[in-house]
């Protein structure tokens, strides 16, 4: 079972632009069970010590085993799939929500235990740092599409504002160590989950015991990943809001663009290059 995603970058898919009467705690609460609570219960050799098994309705012995462990990981792909095109969110944000619940459900069919198995279980991390580690030397780091993001809600002009901000030398900088910090973070993010999974994920590839170990690891390790994944984002963002302040003055904010008016017009042209 693939390891949680920390972005936006799920496989928990991307809860951002919701449509109206859509309450954050209801969706929220379905994410967990989708992406957590049915792996975790498909995973269980003896279901909440009621004797059931999800592998033994599916053939038993290792190749139940297997089906099982498959059906956990594509649960959730085909939950972020399907809420993306309920939605019709097709935000950078949940696009990229996307991208990494597919790696993850293309991962599963990588038989493997031990060692390989800790390295598979946080690939999306170590894939998502990489990418964002190299984005952040060219002019478009990966972070701005949280910014973009943020601002497709706003009017018109306060939208214009924002972009001509984004695009200003100073804090093109600071998107770029942003995206940088959200790399690193995301990388120890998944050398604390690969560490823990080597440790703790020692069976067989198809035992039972596997399956119980897999499920075990993913309950563990939900709430540290989130936790680390939101001491990145909001690092990087304290990281934005203090370039923004020293370059725009006190109460500029990219978070309210209407804090920039009158600010932004004297500012340099975009930046056009690679980040230095």
């Amino acid at each position: 079972m693939p390891q949680p995603s920390s972005v936006p970058l799920p496989p928990q898919p991307p809860s951002a632009a919701r449509k109206p009467g859509q309450g954050a705690v209801p969706q929220t609460i379905r994410d967990l069970i989708f992406t957590l609570l049915i792996p975790i219960a498909v995973l269980s050799p003896d279901l909440l010590g009621s004797g059931f098994s999800v592998a033994d309705q599916l053939g038993g012995g290792t190749q139940g085993n297997i089906r099982a462990y498959l059906a956990a990981a594509l649960i959730p792909v085909v939950y972020v799939a399907w809420d993306l095109l309920k939605n019709r969110n097709v935000s950078p944000v949940a696009l990229l929500g996307g991208v990494g619940a597919l790696v993850g459900g293309a991962l599963a069919f990588w038989y493997v235990d031990g060692f390989w198995y800790a390295v598979k279980d946080s690939a999306r991390s170590y894939l998502l740092g990489l990418a964002f580690l190299i984005s952040a030397g060219t002019r478009m780091p990966l972070f701005r599409i949280f910014m973009d993001t943020a601002s497709l809600s706003e009017t018109p002009e306060k939208r214009s504002l924002m972009q001509r901000a984004l695009g200003d030398p100073a804090i093109h900088r600071a998107i770029a160590n942003a995206t940088v910090v959200f790399a690193l973070v995301d990388i120890v993010s998944g050398l604390v989950n690969s560490f823990v999974n080597y440790q703790r994920v020692t069976a067989t590839f198809g035992s039972d015991a596997f399956n119980a170990q897999v499920a075990e690891v993913n309950a563990l390790m939900r709430l540290p990943s989130m936790g680390i994944s939101l001491l990145g984002v909001g690092i990087a963002f304290w990281l934005l809001h203090r370039a923004t302040v020293a370059r725009f003055g006190p109460g500029a904010s990219l978070f309210d663009p209407g804090t920039l008016a009158g600010r932004v017009e004297g500012t340099a042209a975009p930046v056009t290059g690679k980040a230095t």
